[in-house]
């Protein structure tokens, strides 16, 4: 896999030759100070007075901090327009620019942990200080702080290796981590397979022939302890929402995924992929044993900032063992407020106005992942006063909360959405949030709390609003009932945003694509300003950070009523609602795309098709 690469023209303007830039072919040569700032001084970023006081401070100093470490400290400002700040990123990249290098932003979800272990050892890269970073049969990619410092090893590994040795400058710091990091990551998963047995356990054709000769590894070694712990750090680190434990044939994989993408973090041997499922499953209190039927569970841990994150477990038996789906809760994502989630404005008011009703329904549609349970526990603190009971039932919890009543259905004993409506209705309540309406008997439930006095807020999983509607009608809610309970529908889609730090303007967006793109309506206008994704450290060079939702909301007001019957014709309430003020999901993804906020390429991905 490729490392990220961040170009050197981020960092820097075009530089003039130096007189005295030294020659990355000069062996044995360590990178000084002073040669640093003389470069710097002869390209006119710093003046001579900052040169000496820095060369000075740097000679009573002590502590053995890279040279490029020791002049980012002091957070200078170029003295050359744009007057960019020379931290330790500007300064790798101009340093690389200099020398005629590349300047790579170690990324560690696009390097092969095992790959490295292959190419040399521990010792060896500590010796002098450098780190594998890509491995291909006619090729190893090498990073290193010291450039001039090549001739001892480069020469050395392309004998020994066989292959062309590509030297790349990375920053000291992101060494000095991942150096420990991957090669200890690497030597744990090594002896966690020496443990036990390195095939696989579980496969498909072992599942027949029970009790086979050979140790496994056990949940509680060591090992497997260092490797869950660090597996579930590094998730929080990258932003994760969801951890995907795969088992396969010949190996495990593992999988983040990232801003709604799926990305390949690591392989690890189908023994040791067991290992770590079983140790996620003791922690979460699951039945170890049983690995024929899915499970759930939950477990609270600590992120390395102290605060609490939640993680929501479910196992799937597969051909060749237990997949193990982690979905990441962290408090401050289920915390955030409606500006933040991407609803404002009129979509806003109208959420707000029908989710005031005192008694009725209230449904959020979409797809798993798009941000439902988000909204939904958004929209319940706003309504969870000390005035009002609300209560929930959920398959699972997803997020503990303290002005709820939360309860959790329980199939083992029958005790579903229907039954637990059934017990809320008798506890008093002001508000009930069912999970999700899956049948008809949970609906009928849904629509008789409703016709009591109570606020039903739930979930459906349907492609846009207008087609709840037909979606409770097939489930066989009478059509009347309907009509007089149901407050409104919105469905919602999960969009990434833009990084603010690095996009662009875009001028490619012709008006007959624009055009397209917002079809069938002809009063949306083309925005002056469209921008595209670029790449930054930032956002690891993807051009996105963080996700924003998209919101269509259909009110059930008298025009609507009237296209209820049971048998309606969609595209006819689908015209409707858009008449009595419905913003279908592709017109939301146009207003965010003329914010700046997403990409006409992200919207088409996620809003489908207006069908009118």
């Amino acid at each position: 896999m490729n490392p990220v690469t961040v170009p050197a023209a981020e960092f820097a303007r075009p530089l003039a030759a130096a007189a005295e830039t030294p020659s990355p072919g000069d062996p044995n040569r360590p990178l000084s100070i002073d040669r640093l700032l003389a470069l710097l001084t002869h390209q006119g970023l710093i003046d001579e007075d900052t040169r000496r006081t820095l060369a000075r401070d740097a000679a009573l100093s002590s502590g053995g901090r890279h040279p490029l470490e020791m002049i980012a400290a002091r957070r200078l400002k170029a003295l050359r327009a744009p007057h960019e700040t020379l931290d330790l990123d500007w300064l790798c990249g101009w340093l690389a620019q200099s020398i005629g290098w590349r300047y790579v932003r170690i990324d560690p979800l696009k390097v092969d942990f095992s790959r490295i272990a292959e190419v040399m050892s521990k010792a060896y890269a500590n010796r002098f200080r450098i780190l594998p970073l890509e491995v291909t049969p006619e090729s190893v990619t090498i990073a290193t702080a010291e450039p001039f410092m090549t001739g001892e090893w480069a020469t050395e590994l392309s004998h020994t290796l066989r292959r062309r040795v590509v030297p790349v400058l990375a920053s000291p710091v992101d060494l000095q981590r991942y150096l420990v990091e991957f090669f200890d990551l690497a030597g744990t998963i090594r002896s966690a397979q020496r443990t036990g047995q390195a095939a696989a356990q579980n496969s498909f054709e072992q599942l027949v022939e029970l009790g086979r000769s050979g140790r496994q590894i056990d949940a509680n070694d060591q090992h497997i302890v260092t490797l869950v712990d660090w597996l579930w750090q590094y998730a929080f680190e990258q932003r994760a929402s969801d951890i995907h434990l795969e088992p396969r044939r010949d190996l495990g994989v593992v999988r983040f995924r990232i801003d709604g993408l799926l990305n390949n973090v690591y392989q690890v041997p189908p023994g040791v992929m067991a290992a770590m499922t079983s140790r996620i499953k003791l922690l979460g209190r699951m039945d170890v044993v049983e690995r024929r039927r899915p499970q759930d569970g939950r477990i609270k841990t600590r992120a390395a900032d102290g605060h609490e994150i939640e993680l929501r477990l479910s196992t799937l038996p597969t051909a060749f063992g237990e997949k193990l789906v982690m979905r990441v809760f962290d408090p401050d994502v289920l915390q955030r407020d409606f500006d933040q989630l991407g609803l404002k404005g009129q979509d806003l008011a109208r959420w707000r106005e029908m989710t005031s009703r005192p008694n009725g329904i209230v449904l959020v549609t979409g797809p798993t992942g798009s941000g439902k349970t988000t909204t939904l526990y958004a929209t319940l603190r706003a309504l969870a006063t000390e005035e009002v009971n609300v209560s929930t039932i959920e398959d699972p919890i997803e997020m503990v909360e303290n002005s709820f009543n939360q309860m959790q259905v329980q199939p083992a004993i029958d005790l579903g959405f229907a039954d637990g409506i059934r017990a809320l209705m008798r506890q008093d309540p002001d508000i009930i949030m069912v999970g999700e309406i899956r049948d008809l008997e949970t609906a009928e439930m849904a629509v008789q709390a409703a016709l009591t006095g109570h606020l039903v807020i739930s979930t459906l999983h349907t492609n846009d609003a207008p087609s709840a509607i037909t979606r409770l009608l097939d489930l066989g809610v009478p059509a009347y009932l309907l009509q007089s309970t149901l407050i409104g529908v919105m469905a919602q889609r999960l969009t990434r945003t833009l990084c603010p730090a690095c996009r662009q303007p875009d001028d490619s967006v012709t008006d007959e694509q624009w055009a397209a793109f917002v079809k069938p309506f002809k009063n949306v206008p083309k925005p002056a300003q469209i921008w595209r994704p670029v790449g930054c450290v930032a956002c690891r060079m993807t051009g996105f950070r963080g996700r924003a939702g998209l919101y269509e909301i259909l009110a059930n007001g008298e025009a609507i009523r009237s296209f209820i019957t049971e048998r309606p014709e969609l595209r006819r309430l689908r015209l409707a609602a858009i008449k009595h003020g419905m913003r279908p999901l592709r017109i939301a993804g146009a207003a965010a795309v003329a914010e700046g906020i997403t990409t006409i390429e992200e919207v088409l991905r996620h809003a489908p098709p207006i069908e009118v």
